[in-house]
């Protein structure tokens, strides 16, 4: 179902960024990059099953029917040309769907939870870093960035696996450096420092992305710093799994274990100010229309006023172009170059900073 407060018009509501049935260009893209993509993910499925000597012809199972459906999809590009929209959306979903009738329920389960073992350890010494910054403008400047630097620790894209592959050192700070410096390529903050001198949020519901570095030294630190406004958060996370991206249940795990390192953290998860929600979906994508009952409920009940989306699929794949019924800010570091170019940048990690008001009813 929809939430009424994020999505008053759900019939105008469109996620997909991209539709590859009207779009030849991005059609030619696309299903290259899938093409090849695909093979990538078969190996990291072989290799989340190693003991398993089945494993290997189901990766290949996996690999031929996606293909044969990316096939399918491309045929019939000039039937559906007009009629219906293909987006990049389906084609993260139909990967996600065929790892799982292969027998492929999590292959990123053994990197999640080592990639969240290791930012855990390192979360106090990131809050302290950021407690120090005594100008409120510098310290939300270092929130917003630390949320877009850790949105670039995702294994589904293949220029940072190529870089966590021959890296093993780089972090937090690593990428702090690398993504793209101010002016961005959509570069909303001063409006978001400005909003923030006014009255706080009631209520934020929160849509993250990727494990480890992303969730817990990106996101938690900004959404501390909502906590200590007296902003309420709904933080939301995937139903099922996807790529390296965090699900729900994780989520409840990895904040007993940050609970430990904060005070803030720690009195917000146990009175119940910090509450974490699946938000219905099976892919790195987002679609409004799909939400739980139970989260559309709270977010009604509790007032929620801001709505925050991170990450590639959820905030650039979906809902770029898409307005809610609340205040909005979307955050996202581009981690693929035709892509970046396509909305008008120059180079790979261009940063989307989105800052939108309420859409009017």
């Amino acid at each position: 179902m929809h939430s009424s407060s994020l999505l008053p018009d759900p019939a105008v509501y469109q996620p997909d960024t991209l539709d590859l049935n009207t779009d030849e260009k991005a059609a030619d893209y696309w299903f290259n990059c899938f093409r090849d993509m695909v093979a990538k993910f078969a190996k990291v499925a072989v290799k989340s099953q190693e003991e398993d000597h089945t494993a290997t012809q189901r990766a290949e199972q996996f690999q031929a029917a996606y293909l044969q459906q990316l096939e399918e999809h491309q045929r019939n590009v000039p039937v559906n040309k007009g009629k219906m929209i293909l987006g990049t959306s389906e084609l993260l979903k139909l990967n996600e769907t065929l790892l799982r009738r292969y027998g492929f329920a999590d292959p990123w389960l053994r990197q999640k939870r080592l990639e969240n073992a290791s930012a855990v350890a390192r979360l106090k010494q990131r809050l302290q870093e950021l407690d120090a910054l005594a100008d409120e403008d510098t310290r939300w400047t270092e929130l917003v960035r630390g949320v877009l630097a850790g949105n670039m620790f995702d294994w589904g894209a293949q220029a940072i696996s190529n870089i966590l592959e021959q890296d093993s050192n780089f972090g937090l700070h690593s990428a702090l450096d690398r993504i793209e410096k101010r002016p961005w390529l959509l570069d909303n903050l001063d409006s978001w420092l400005n909003r923030l001198k006014g009255e706080p949020h009631k209520c934020a519901v929160v849509f993250v992305d990727n494990s480890g570095v992303d969730v817990v030294l990106g996101v938690l630190p900004f959404v501390r710093g909502l906590l200590k406004r007296g902003t309420k958060v709904l933080l939301c996370a995937n139903s099922e799994p996807a790529l390296n991206d965090v699900t729900s249940e994780e989520l409840r795990s990895l904040l007993d274990d940050c609970s430990r390192e904060c005070e803030v953290l720690e009195q917000a998860w146990s009175q119940g100010q910090l509450l974490v929600y699946a938000n219905g979906q099976t892919s790195p994508c987002l679609d409004m229309r799909t939400l739980p009952k139970e989260l559309c409920d709270a977010i009604a009940a509790n007032e929620t006023d801001l709505l925050v989306i991170e990450g590639m699929g959820r905030a650039l794949h979906t809902n770029l172009n898409a307005r809610f019924g609340c205040e909005t800010l979307k955050l996202a570091v581009i981690k693929n170059k035709w892509l970046a170019k396509y909305l008008g940048g120059e180079d790979m990690f261009a940063v989307v900073c989105k800052f939108e008001p309420a859409a009017p009813s």
